[in-house]
Parts: C-alpha cells; sequence; structure tokens
C-alpha cells in the first residue's frame, strides 16, 4: 500500500494555497479553480485510491491539459494538504453535546471515525507534518475544546487529543477493510464466516488452544463473522474515555489536596 506524506510542499506556497491568499483565475482554465480542482482530486481519491491520483489523472477528469493545474496549484504535495484540510472540513462540530466533555470526545471520535469510511485514502497519508490549513487549525481548536476545563493542562490537553484521533486511526483501518474487502469479493463477512466456521471447527483443537477455542466460539457467534469493527470502535472508546476521566480525577485530586495542604 502506498504511503503519501503530507506537508511535503513548499512551505509558503502551501500555506497561500491552504488560507487562499493566492488564487487567481486561469484565462486558459475558464471557470477552473482551486475548489474545483481540490474536490475533483478528492473523487479520483475516493473512487480510484491514492495510487491513481495524479495531476494528470486530474486534468484528465476535469478535462484540461495538465499544466493548467499548475496555474493554480503548485503540484502534488501542495494538492494533498489542500485536499486533507478540505475533508477535515467535513467533521461535524456542533456547539451543544449531551453527555458533558464524555459526550463531546465521544462524538468527536466518531466524527473522525465516519470521516475515514467516507475517504479511505486518508489511511495512506502520513499526517506527522499536518497541513496547517484553516480546516485543520479549527478542527484542532473544536478538539480541544471538548477537554477544556476538565483540569489538565495545556499539553496534557494536546496529549489527549492525539490519543483520541491516533485511536481512532487505528481503529478505522479494520472497518475499512472490512467494507473494501466486501466490495473487492463481493462476499460479506457473515458469508465469509459460514463458509469458513465449519472447516475450523473440525480442525480446532480446544484442548491445545482452549483459550482460542471457547473465546473465538463466543464471538464467532455473536459476530456471525471474524470480528466486527464497529463494535471493537465503541469498546475502545469507552475504554479510553474512562482513562482520561481517571486522569481527570487524579489531576482534581491533587489539586484539591495542594490547596488542603497550603
Amino acid at each position: 500500500m502506498t504511503t503519501e506524506y503530507s506537508g511535503t510542499g513548499d512551505p509558503a506556497r502551501s500555506l497561500a494555497l491552504l488560507w487562499r491568499t493566492r488564487d487567481k483565475p486561469s484565462r486558459k482554465g475558464g471557470d477552473l479553480s482551486v475548489e474545483r480542482i481540490v474536490r475533483t482530486a478528492i473523487e479520483v481519491a475516493d473512487a480510484e485510491g491514492l495510487a491513481a491520483l495524479s495531476m494528470r489523472r486530474v486534468a484528465e477528469r476535469l478535462g484540461v491539459g495538465t499544466m493548467t493545474l499548475y496555474t493554480h496549484v503548485p503540484g502534488k504535495g501542495e494538492l494533498l494538504d489542500v485536499m486533507l484540510d478540505t475533508v477535515y472540513g467535513e467533521t461535524a462540530r456542533p456547539d451543544e453535546v449531551p453527555g458533558g466533555w464524555r459526550g463531546r470526545v465521544a462524538q468527536i471520535a466518531r466524527e473522525n471515525f465516519a470521516l475515514y469510511l467516507r475517504h479511505p485514502w486518508l489511511l495512506q497519508v502520513a499526517t506527522t507534518r499536518p497541513p496547517l490549513g484553516p480546516n485543520v487549525i479549527a478542527k484542532y481548536e473544536y478538539e480541544l475544546r471538548a477537554v477544556d476545563g476538565i483540569g489538565l493542562t495545556d499539553l496534557e490537553m494536546d496529549a489527549v487529543v492525539t490519543l483520541v484521533t491516533g485511536y481512532v486511526h487505528g481503529a478505522a483501518r479494520p472497518a475499512v477493510e472490512t467494507a473494501q474487502a466486501c466490495r473487492d469479493t463481493g462476499m460479506t463477512e457473515q458469508q465469509w464466516w459460514h463458509a469458513h466456521a465449519p472447516y475450523l471447527e473440525k480442525v480446532l483443537d480446544p484442548g491445545r488452544f482452549p483459550l482460542a477455542a471457547r473465546v473465538g466460539t463466543t464471538a464467532g457467534q455473536e459476530y456471525q463473522a471474524a470480528g466486527d469493527p464497529a463494535r471493537a470502535f465503541e469498546f475502545g472508546l469507552a475504554r479510553l474515555l474512562d482513562g482520561i476521566e481517571m486522569l481527570g480525577r487524579d489531576r482534581a485530586g491533587a489539586a484539591s489536596a495542594g490547596v488542603t495542604g497550603g
């Protein structure tokens, strides 16, 4: 699987493109714009995968010459940054979310999970050097706001956001791969399981693998598949929230002890 990296474009050009400080119309391109180019590039990546994305492929889909794109977008590196910033703008950011901070963080996690399902190519982009565009910054601001005021330091707030989004990234991969397997093979997870389970029962020795036999049988009967990525995501999210809550309590207790001791 091809891995692309965000933040590989020229810094000045990337930031100008991300923040639209320079978006001059092209006479050759007619009504061509950065927005139209980016939306088309996202459509290509959604439909054909990130490996199929190129300036030439986007130009073909738009019906223009490849060189015409370069009057709007300097190169593929800058294009990828704007694609990322654009799809990050899709996440819902309601002002009011029931359930306090846990509800807010859970809503953020589910929005990010859904984003990966809509745009599976996101899993092929390493974003340790993120595109510093307006949607990325707005998303980060909203995610920080979810844990603001629960007793964490600024560094801990940043770490919690990183922890949650990193968890979602890992949990989304099996969900995306499951959907892709169903699409590419024409067989659902349930159909695959029902075809393989009878043969597994014949070869699996409970005496040699007692836990795998017991737990695997229980899970298989429950899921009617080898696994359930959506359920695993929700289970892990709840445990993650429990850990954050415990950290908040520890911080609150330490602060209270400090006041009492003083």
